[in-house]
């Protein structure tokens, strides 16, 4: 458990804000009625190749509306985002106790990448995993186990906000912390399996250093 594998959005940083308001804006762009931005939350976290059709998007229109989510958000929404408070030091930290550090999110590599360089969070980790942009690498179980290609990961553990942080990682045998700050809902990563959820980054930082 000296590996740890975190989740970005709603995690490390965020990030509701740019990505609602950038599902909105490919939404009305569809003519697509939907509830005000700050009521879509789960737009954050989940592959959009899921969540566009609970909104009524057609599945032949699916891949338009990415492409018009991405229009929005790879120019603006991205940096419509901020890390929580105590994340830096927690990651530094860490990295000073000897833990290594990755990132595997469901975010497209290239933009998580951009985002933990422009809150100079990438210093801290020695990869970060992403999904592709042709969708042949979008859920986190198929972006862990991208990471696991090219890493060699033991023992690791996963941190994440949703359910499906903890239902990836189960996939590949890696338990999963909980965080209770994000997007997701604490009774479901339970009911998913997690080891525990934290409440705080503070908790979180003890329960890693203490059973690591």
């Amino acid at each position: 458990m000296k590996t740890i594998l975190f989740d970005l959005d709603g995690t490390l940083t965020e990030s509701g804000i740019g990505i609602t308001r950038s599902a909105a804006y490919a939404l009305d762009q569809l003519g697509i009625p939907h509830p005000a931005p700050e009521e879509l939350s789960v737009f954050v976290g989940p592959p959009l190749r899921k969540t566009f059709p609970e909104f009524g998007v057609k599945e032949e229109d699916v891949d338009q509306a990415i492409q018009i989510f991405r229009s929005r958000y790879t120019t603006i929404g991205k940096f419509e985002n901020q890390p929580y408070e105590g994340i830096e030091q927690m990651l530094k930290d860490l990295k000073e106790n000897g833990f290594h550090l990755f990132v595997a999110t469901s975010k497209p590599e290239n933009i998580a990448k951009e985002i933990l360089e422009h809150f100079h969070l990438s210093q801290y980790f020695e990869e970060i995993a992403g999904a592709s942009l042709d969708a042949s690498r979008e859920n986190k179980s198929a972006v862990i186990a991208y990471l696991l290609e090219k890493q060699d990961v033991k023992d690791a553990i996963m941190i994440g906000d949703t359910d499906f942080d903890v239902l990836g990682a189960k996939e590949h045998a890696i338990p999963c912390i909980g965080v209770n700050w994000g997007y997701g809902n604490k009774q479901s990563m339970i009911e998913a399996g997690a080891v525990t959820v934290v409440d705080t980054v503070e908790q979180l930082e003890e329960y890693l250093k203490k059973n690591a």
